[in-house]
């Protein structure tokens, strides 16, 4: 195996580690570190033939744009609010179902046809799961870490058969870090205790 390690991987290691942790502890300054990153990334993927993985790092810079606005404003126009932790809702489960199985078929047939991709299906799949969790990510959905918990475990040997072995090690410590955020996460959800109360003041 290659073990030769480029200041692009390193960089893309020191700034996706520490964005991951600033998510995982709701700091705004993990858009900007964010971006940083996906900069990084977008280099490393290209000379890595993960083509998918390198234009994904395009949306992710518009999406970290969404994110950084909707955490200081609350998702809605005219608030200063922050963004509260919350579940995802059935409908918003049904459409990133649909649209994520139309969007890897298409990506994968894509990736197959039009460029030398060795991995076009998991390349596909990861990009998807990877928008799906970066979009729960902006809207503080904290399911969003569950499927970042099963992009990274498809990442870690995709990046390993590529010879990214950094980068397949950050990810192994995405999937640590991912645990610590979802756990936060639950803990940062409003507490359904209202509705008792509720029932105690009829009772």
């Amino acid at each position: 195996m290659n073990w030769t390690l480029s200041w692009t991987e390193v960089l893309g290691f020191a700034t996706g580690a520490l964005c991951v942790w600033l998510v995982a502890r709701q700091h705004i300054a993990n858009w900007p570190i964010g971006i940083a990153n996906n900069v990084f990334f977008i280099v490393l993927f290209a000379q890595a033939g993960l083509y998918a993985d390198a234009g994904l790092q395009i949306v992710f810079i518009a999406l970290a744009a969404y994110g950084w606005w909707s955490w200081t404003h609350g998702g809605g126009p005219g608030t200063a609010q922050a963004l509260p932790v919350r579940r995802t809702t059935r409908t918003e489960w049904a459409w990133l179902a649909a649209a994520g199985a139309v969007a890897t078929l298409g990506l994968t047939l894509l990736l197959a046809r039009a460029t030398d991709s060795t991995v076009p299906f998991w390349d596909a799949a990861t990009t998807v799961l990877s928008l799906a969790a970066t979009y729960g990510q902006c809207r503080k959905l904290v399911e969003s870490w569950w499927l970042w918990i099963a992009a990274d475990l498809v990442y870690v040997p995709l990046y390993v058969y590529k010879g990214l072995h950094l980068t397949a090690l950050l990810y192994v410590g995405f999937l640590a870090l991912c645990v610590v955020g979802l756990l936060g996460w639950r803990r940062s959800l409003p507490e359904r205790t209202a509705p008792a109360a509720a029932v105690e003041a009829t009772a």
